[in-house]
């Protein structure tokens, strides 16, 4: 089983939610029709439904699931300046060359880089091909 830690306004919402959910402690947060919990079918559904509203335009057309959700929080903690072993344990790896791919993904860490790599005191510039490469790239 994988879960992702809410964040602090995220468990406000949720408190909220509970207080006006009839029950006892130990039923689902979010019950199926039936009372149960939601199968990982139904959860995607609803993922699904809330990224196709109206007034989210910025996902209109994008698939999102709850796996999409987990990756976007990782990605968002990884540029926060997390420490990789970190994210892992909070993502439930049981390896952290499995959150490596992380740092495949980010394209600004991959910039930065060259920031704290250099000792000459010469500052970096990010390489542009000349003009008769990118011709020569093009016709590939």
């Amino acid at each position: 089983m994988r879960c992702t830690p809410l964040r602090p306004d995220a468990i406000a919402v949720l408190k909220q939610w509970l207080l006006r959910q009839p029950g006892e402690p130990e039923d689902p947060v979010f019950p199926s029709s039936r009372g149960g919990p939601l199968s990982a079918d139904a959860l995607q559904r609803l993922v699904s439904l809330a990224t196709t509203c109206k007034t989210c335009h910025s996902l209109k057309g994008k698939s999102v699931s709850p796996h999409t959700l987990r990756h976007a929080a990782a990605m968002s903690l990884l540029q926060h300046g997390v420490d990789l072993s970190v994210i892992a344990l909070w993502l439930g790896h049981e390896s952290s060359e499995t959150t490596q791919i992380y740092l495949h993904a980010d394209m600004q860490i991959k910039q930065r880089a060259p920031a704290h790599a250099n000792a000459s005191g010469v500052v970096s510039t990010r390489y542009k091909p000349p003009d008769p490469l990118l011709v020569f790239l093009e016709r590939l």
